[in-house]
């Protein structure tokens, strides 16, 4: 009897010891299924418009660590908003230092729109820089069925300047003015009075704009050294900045395709380059002069484009 329940008792332990060998080898090739993920740097104080921030303050630091981990992973849109900026940064970037307007804020419009100037959002917000339609007419843009200027690269980038400036003047530091960027003037003001704050960093808001600051501080700690999280680009992958002629159109145009044509282009090329038209003709009753952008043949194709990096530590 005591040999059998000896028996009994080595046979129980082979197979516990078979049973958990053979789970930890399947939890080994479980583990080699799945890509390495690895936590982001989060730096401990970073500079933005000219401000030392320090991230020592446990809320700064989490708050940056949920928006830089949450931009880091979504793999193609920041991927997406580093090429375009080689694109538009040299033309944006002279339009915000010539209304005095620090260039961090360039990392405003990756927010709004990952750099896609033909963007828009559900809530009809368009363009760049993301102008609701009545605020984009407040700025100076305009906008109706036949031009739509919150969708041209540098007249937006002029009236965001414009808003960025009054924002500046009102709160006295960028960080409330870019909050009041998603969050509006008012409400900014308001919560400001209220909570007896300075800085919209210190303000208790609703969650997507409490988010919006470090959004932006997110998207420049990447943008500044995107081979420090994981993204690898060549020169050649980089979008380009686009050579235009300008025409002055200050008529009306019966068919924006047939002028195109005229011009050596056809009307996707005219679109893509003056996303502003907004359908086949213009009526232009009041002969406003309009500025239309006909891109350079070097630029329409690859082959023929002067390769450049607007900023180095974009590329490996």
């Amino acid at each position: 009897m005591k040999t059998t329940l000896l028996a009994a008792a080595l046979v129980m332990g082979v197979l516990m010891v078979s049973s958990t060998s053979a789970d930890a080898h399947d939890n080994h090739k479980d583990h080699d299924r799945y890509a390495q993920v690895v936590n982001p740097v989060i730096p401990s104080k970073m500079e933005f418009a000219g401000q030392k921030i320090d991230l020592d303050r446990v809320d700064m630091w989490e708050r940056l660590d949920r928006e830089l981990t949450s931009q880091v992973f979504t793999h193609g849109n920041t991927l997406l908003t580093i090429k375009r900026a080689n694109r538009y940064f040299p033309m944006m970037a002279p339009i915000l230092r010539k209304n005095g307007i620090p260039e961090d804020l360039l990392y405003l419009a990756c927010i709004e729109s990952t750099l896609n100037p033909r963007a828009l959002s559900g809530a009809k917000a368009a363009g760049l820089w993301q102008f609701m339609p009545e605020t984009g007419k407040q700025y100076g843009l305009e906008v109706n069925d036949y031009v739509d200027e919150r969708y041209d690269p540098e007249l937006a980038t002029e009236a965001a300047c414009r808003y960025l400036a009054k924002a500046y003047d009102r709160f006295g530091n960028w960080e409330s003015a870019a909050a009041s960027y998603n969050g509006g003037m008012a409400r900014i003001s308001g919560e400001l009075d209220k909570q007896m704050g300075t800085s919209a960093y210190d303000l208790y808001l609703a969650d997507e704009t409490s988010r919006y600051m470090f959004r932006l501080l997110a998207m420049k700690v990447i943008m500044e050294n995107p081979r420090l999280y994981g993204y690898t680009l060549t020169k050649e992958q980089l979008y380009q900045p686009v050579e235009y002629d300008i025409v002055e159109v200050s008529e009306p145009v019966e068919d924006w395709p047939l002028w195109a044509s005229d011009y050596g282009i056809n009307f996707m090329q005219l679109r893509d380059a003056n996303p502003w038209i907004r359908a086949k003709s213009l009526p232009n009753k009041n002969n406003k002069t309009y500025k239309v952008r006909i891109p350079k043949q070097s630029s329409l194709y690859r082959s023929k484009q002067h390769k450049s990096v607007y900023i180095p530590n974009w590329v490996n």
